[in-house]
């Protein structure tokens, strides 16, 4: 950031600090947050990058003693004679402007979301590129938070192909269904995708209350005929719902619903949650989809004269996702792996002809977005640096 100090100076009865910056800006930082932040090796172990400094020890009404500076850093001596260091660069990134803020939490979250309907361009990436390339690999997941979905072309007809992208990004997400799991036609299935049918739009898992973030889905054999994949971006659908039936939206995004799932595969399971089918952040914003109609529980927790406009707001946003103009239809090849945000998409597939033999064959996964979120920092500096 190569900032540098002009003027730094004690305000507010010593209760706050104001820093001019060459470039003509200002920052203003609260004595206590920087109390709080002292980076020395008493309050602060830097190979950790953790804090040290217990808020026990805080006094939340301390003022600076004495106040030095030069262009690169800011030196502060405490009432107890604590001595403080702070860099130039660090304090300019950690500025309280609403500016600075928002610019900050970009960096740090990758908020960025273009929106689609039926005319996607699907994004695609090599398979071995993006295990061996970093900048490859950022293009992948960067792609994957701001489009929500990338397709990856190029890995083999056998499994173990998504546990290799888990251990490109750190680790996969275990669920009752294991590490990895397999779609296709079983005798009595444990999960309606266990099945030929037609699978209508959904998100995976939301009978946890931590569903998984991001799903990865490799094609080891597709049948002939059916089983085309169908995805629906679900914030997208949200926006239209909430300009075009506010009271739906509102049923929808306030309405807790139960979820189940009961059964025996990785270990014996049973599963309650529950989730309202859009979940909102404080500021209003659309930050997950809950919705599986087929672990939807028969129990409901409203009262009984909820009950009709919720499922009267559930098929208008159904309904919705169903129009063609935002859906997106596709057929996965042998040796595709697409790579979903499970909390913004929701899929489903056409029906298939059962046959003697497996027809058609999915090696599936999940990964949490915590795990994707840190892989795409450390490759965004991996090829900043580079670059």
């Amino acid at each position: 950031m190569h900032c540098a100090i002009q003027k730094a100076e004690v305000l507010d009865g010593a209760h706050l600090m104001q820093i001019l910056w060459q470039d003509g800006t200002e920052s203003f930082y609260p004595a206590v947050w920087l109390r709080d932040n002292c980076q020395c090796p008493h309050c602060y172990l830097d190979s950790a990058k953790a804090r040290k400094f217990l808020v026990e020890s805080l006094d939340v009404n301390i003022g600076i003693k004495d106040l030095s500076f030069d262009r690169k850093r800011v030196l502060i001596t405490w009432p107890s004679e604590h001595y403080s260091e702070f860099e130039a660069d660090w304090l300019k990134k950690r500025c309280f402007s609403q500016q600075a803020r928002e610019k900050l939490q970009r960096e740090l979250f990758f908020p960025e979301c273009q929106y689609w309907g039926s005319e996607l361009q699907l994004p695609t990436l090599d398979f071995e590129d993006v295990l061996k390339n970093d900048e490859q690999a950022y293009k992948w997941l960067s792609s994957l938070k701001r489009v929500g979905i990338v397709r990856l072309t190029g890995a083999s007809n056998k499994r173990g192909e998504v546990v290799k992208l888990g251990k490109r990004i750190g680790f996969l997400y275990l669920t009752f269904y294991g590490h990895t799991w397999q779609v296709q036609d079983k005798i009595d299935a444990n999960n309606v995708a266990y099945t030929t049918g037609k699978l209508s739009f959904h998100t995976d898992y939301p009978a946890l209350h931590h569903p998984p973030g991001v799903q990865l889905l490799h094609c080891i054999k597709q049948t002939v005929t059916g089983g085309d994949s169908e995805i629906v971006d679900g914030f997208n659908v949200c926006r239209q719902l909430q300009e075009k039936n506010p009271r739906a939206f509102q049923i929808l995004s306030s309405t807790f619903v139960d979820f189940t799932d009961i059964g025996v595969d990785y270990c014996d399971f049973s599963v309650q949650s529950k989730h309202k089918i859009i979940e909102l952040d404080d500021k209003g914003q659309v930050i997950r989809i809950n919705f599986n109609n087929a672990t939807r529980d028969t129990i409901f927790d409203v009262p009984v004269e909820k009950v009709q406009p919720f499922y009267a707001a559930l098929k208008e946003f159904v309904d919705l996702m169903n129009c063609k103009e935002f859906k997106f239809t596709f057929k996965m090849n042998p040796g595709d792996v697409i790579t979903f945000d499970n909390w913004r998409l929701l899929h489903g597939r056409s029906s298939y002809e059962a046959g003697t033999e497996i027809s058609r064959h999915l090696e599936g996964a999940y990964a949490d977005w915590d795990v994707v979120m840190s892989r795409l920092r450390i490759l965004r500096r991996s090829v900043q640096n580079r670059n």
